[in-house]
């Protein structure tokens, strides 16, 4: 899908969001690295690069850690990690295919 529709320019922002199935038509959010959820991140991330998107990227919501508190879903360190994991992804798939 990501690579359908950015190929198409279809894609205007990604919210990139790991989840972890738990069984049929149910999940839950994860953290963004793979061994968290079931979601391959860094494929994605290169169907988007190789369809083109060239857009902005959010992290999914964050979880509450290191005793932060505040509104649910929305944890300021668990995004910030978030932002630099796919952020790291991103800078490694440029390197691969030799466009830095």
């Amino acid at each position: 899908m990501a690579s359908q529709f950015s190929k198409a320019s279809r894609i205007n922002f990604v919210h990139a969001r790991n989840v972890k199935v738990t069984g049929a038509h149910q999940f839950h959010e994860a953290p963004h690295p793979g061994r968290f959820g079931d979601v391959d991140m860094r494929a994605v991330l290169r169907a988007l690069q190789t369809g083109g998107f060239d857009g902005p990227m959010r992290p999914d919501h964050g979880r509450m850690i290191w005793g932060e508190h505040g509104r649910p879903g929305y944890g300021l360190y668990d995004r910030a990690l978030g932002a630099t994991y796919l952020q790291g992804l991103w800078e490694g798939l440029e390197r691969d295919e030799g466009n830095d």
